[in-house]
C-alpha cells in the first residue's frame, strides 16, 4: 500500500498494462471466432444464388453479392479462426431449406478450395522450372565459360566477379517466390477449407 502511495506513478502504469491486456484479451477473443450471420426465408432465399442457373437449389451458384458478404465477414480472420454459420429461420417452415442452402455454400467453397490447391501446385511447378533453368545458366556460367577463358589476369577476373554477379541475380527471382511466396497460396486454401467445413448453428426468430 505504501508503495502505491508514495508512488502514485506506478498504480496509473500498473492499471495501464491491466486494461491494455484486457482489450487485447477481447480483441483475440473475437477473432477467433468469426460468425457468418445469413437468413433463411421463403420469400427472399432465391436472391442468394445466380438468377441465371436453372439447377436445383442445392447445386446453385452463389450470388457474387452473396460471396462479397462472406468474404467481408471474414476479414477480420486469422489462421486459426474458427468459422460459424449462424442461419435464422423466421418461421418453422423456412427450416427446410437450410439442408440445400448449406450444402449450396459447402459445395461453392469445395470447388474454390480445388481451384486454389491447383492454383498452389502449378505455383509450386513453375518455381522449381524457373529455379533449376536458372541453375542450368549458372552451371554453364561457371563450368564452362571459365574453361575459355584466356590467361589475362586482369579480363578473366573482371568476368568471373560479373559472372557471380549474374549468378546471384539469376536465382534471387525462383528463391526469393519459392521461400516467400507460399504463405499467400496456404492461406487461402485455409480459408476455404474452414469455409467449406465451418459449423452450422440454426436459430428461429433469433
Amino acid at each position: 500500500m505504501s508503495l502505491a502511495i508514495n508512488k502514485p506513478g506506478y498504480l496509473t502504469s500498473a492499471l495501464t498494462k491491466l486494461f491494455a491486456f484486457k482489450k487485447a484479451s477481447i480483441a483475440n477473443s473475437l477473432t477467433d471466432n468469426i460468425n457468418i450471420f445469413l437468413t433463411v426465408d421463403q420469400s427472399t432465399i432465391a436472391e442468394h444464388f445466380n438468377q441465371n442457373d436453372p439447377a436445383p437449389l442445392y447445386k446453385r451458384q452463389l450470388n457474387h453479392q452473396f460471396q462479397q458478404y462472406i468474404m467481408t465477414s471474414i476479414e477480420s480472420a486469422k489462421r486459426y479462426s474458427v468459422f460459424y454459420y449462424k442461419i435464422n429461420c423466421k418461421t418453422a417452415m423456412d427450416k427446410q431449406y437450410v439442408d440445400a442452402f448449406v450444402y449450396a455454400i459447402r459445395r461453392h467453397f469445395s470447388n474454390k478450395k480445388l481451384i486454389k490447391i491447383a492454383q498452389f501446385e502449378k505455383f509450386k511447378k513453375r518455381g522449381y522450372m524457373l529455379l533449376f533453368a536458372s541453375l542450368a545458366v549458372v552451371m554453364i556460367c561457371h563450368g564452362i565459360v571459365p574453361m575459355i577463358l584466356s590467361e589475362e589476369v586482369g579480363f578473366s577476373s573482371a568476368l568471373r566477379n560479373g559472372l557471380d554477379i549474374f549468378s546471384w541475380v539469376i536465382l534471387w527471382q525462383p528463391i526469393d517466390k519459392l521461400v516467400f511466396d507460399w504463405n499467400p497460396h496456404l492461406k487461402e486454401i485455409s480459408i476455404m477449407d474452414r469455409l467449406a467445413n465451418a459449423e452450422i448453428i440454426v436459430t428461429e426468430n433469433a
